[in-house]
């Protein structure tokens, strides 16, 4: 296909910023942060700018002891920086590994030793407060972002370093390291390849040029450390794409951006998008000018959906949907209008990409897979990762003979081959019923809720986890009509939303919430 021959390139992300440079050198990005490895640039910016700095960066890195081959991870406080300090590692010819700045200490030292003696990219707030003294050992050296660090090297100390010239990686050779969520344990680092990651790149571009034509601003809510973000950049940089870019997803202050700017396209995660639901009744009509609201990673609630859409005013706005995973990238995707009912079912995610991804469902215990008896979710992609690094093992465990990756997800197909995903394999709650479907029913039935999760109890039975607009008190009739047609669930048991354990892209740790939830109730018995 023509994808596959353009992507045999790969995605060359060292030059990234430089060849969007070329291409719209006064092209704007605009920031809710600032940038730790560059204060003075302020909070607006041009790509000009932009690929001056990863060339400066990736020449300090130079002058500091990187080269070719050699991995850089990058954990520090959350910001864009994070992925400009990925793009400059590749520059150099090196491997950038990101990792959140949501895990912790114990866990980045862990990654750490399955990279095998990497650079470190960090800052002091990090290591005076979360990383172990361990990693001194455990990292060639450790380099930190601002100011100076017993033991490591500042960057701030090599401005002025002898610029270097690109370092070429072949397209095939390991580009970019990012880890899984981690919702059920420790982290896995997925190995992409240029070519991989030009691939997600092309389809995620293949979608939205029909969609959205013509120049528009977009905003950006993503995780600095996920793939997903050097897709979704990529996108705006090569287009010439306005860019608003948050790391903060507070609702008033990203409505206060969006009023500002006025977004034609918006990419966040599933959860930004529940949370930003109050926007549509801003007056400032901060969503009035979306044309595309979008999201990878998991189905979205209908009534969230309907919202986003509800708040546009633009004739015929859409929103994308795309599901997949870190491993494979996007592997179907499907896009809905305001025709779309608020009680539509919220399971249905898509179709595969003709030619670049293919799905099909395995029955459980020899049962067809059906909505009754969701089986195991499997895909081919063009775009798959290469293997955890120091895991190939789990990676193989995980592909069958006939190369097909068993996601860890349950679902089925419909007749007209719409893959409709149900759960996670690992939640499973049996003679229940699918979680997700029955959270998108409460979230509908019961206008106060911000979330809702649908966990295993100790005892076996589904307790919903329930959090409300401003922590007000669950309204139990509304709750009592919603819950009524669903199979039975222990009572609600009412959170704070910032009690919920979450990963790098807002994903419920649903495994952790389970034990906090049977640890809580042990005590209070």
């Amino acid at each position: 296909m023509v994808l596959h021959r353009m992507a045999r390139s790969g995605i060359r992300l060292g030059t990234l910023v430089e060849r969007a440079a070329a291409r719209h050198p006064a092209n704007v990005l605009v920031l809710d942060h600032d940038l730790d490895v560059a204060p003075h640039l302020g909070r607006r910016t041009t790509v000009a700018e932009v690929a001056d700095l990863v060339a400066d960066l990736a020449s300090r890195l130079w002058a500091a002891g990187v080269r070719p081959g050699d991995r850089v991870v990058v954990h520090k406080s959350n910001s864009l920086d994070i992925t400009l300090l990925a793009f400059a590692a590749a520059r150099a010819g090196a491997v950038p590994v990101l990792l959140s700045a949501q895990l912790d200490g114990d866990t980045v030292l862990r990654l750490l030793r399955r990279a095998e003696r990497p650079f470190l990219v960090t800052d002091q707030d990090k290591l005076d407060r979360e990383l172990p003294p361990p990693v001194f050992e455990e990292a060639e050296e450790v380099l930190v972002v601002r100011g100076s660090y017993p033991r490591a090297i500042g960057l701030e100390s090599l401005a002025g370093a002898e610029r270097i010239a690109p370092v070429a990686t072949a397209p095939h050779r390991p580009a970019l390291i990012t880890h899984t969520s981690g919702t059920t344990g420790v982290p896995k680092l997925a190995v992409h390849t240029g070519v991989t990651q030009q691939i997600r790149y092309l389809l995620q571009v293949s979608a939205l040029a029909p969609v959205v034509p013509r120049r528009e601003t977009i905003a950006i809510h993503a995780s600095f450390v996920h793939s997903r973000m050097i897709s979704v950049l990529a996108i705006a940089l090569l287009r010439g794409l306005p860019m608003l870019v948050l790391a903060d997803e507070d609702p008033e202050r990203a409505a206060e951006h969006f009023a500002r700017m006025r977004p034609g396209i918006v990419e966040a995660h599933p959860n930004s998008f529940m949370a930003w639901e109050a926007m549509a009744d801003d007056p400032r009509r901060p969503l009035a000018n979306v044309k595309l609201f979008s999201s990878t990673f998991d189905a979205l609630h209908p009534r969230t959906v309907h919202r986003m859409l509800g708040a546009s005013r633009r004739r015929a706005p859409l929103f994308g949907q795309m599901y997949g995973q870190t491993e494979t990238g996007p592997v179907v995707c499907r896009g809905f209008t305001r025709r779309r009912s608020r009680s539509a079912d919220g399971r249905c995610v898509g179709f595969p990409f003709v030619g670049t991804t293919a799905v099909r469902v395995v029955g459980r215990d020899g049962r067809p897979p059906s909505a009754r008896t969701p089986g195991f979710i499997e895909v081919r992609s063009k775009g798959h990762f290469v293997t955890y690094l120091g895991e190939q093992e789990r990676h193989d465990g995980q592909l069958s003979a006939d190369g097909w990756w068993r996601t860890g997800d349950v679902g089925y197909r419909t007749r007209w081959g719409c893959v409709h995903l149900l759960d996670r394999e690992v939640d499973v709650i049996e003679e229940f019923g699918s979680t997700l479907d029955a959270e998108d029913r409460l979230l509908t039935g019961v206008t106060d809720l911000t979330e809702v999760v649908i966990v295993r109890g100790a005892d076996g039975l589904a307790v919903p986890v329930v959090c409300t607009k401003d922590d007000r008190p669950l309204d139990e009739a509304a709750w009592r009509a919603a819950a009524a047609a669903l199979p039975p669930m222990a009572p609600p048991v009412h959170w704070r939303e910032d009690e919920l354990p979450k990963t790098a892209t807002m994903k419920i740790k649903r495994f952790e919430l389970a034990r906090i939830l049977a640890e809580r109730q042990s005590d209070a018995a």
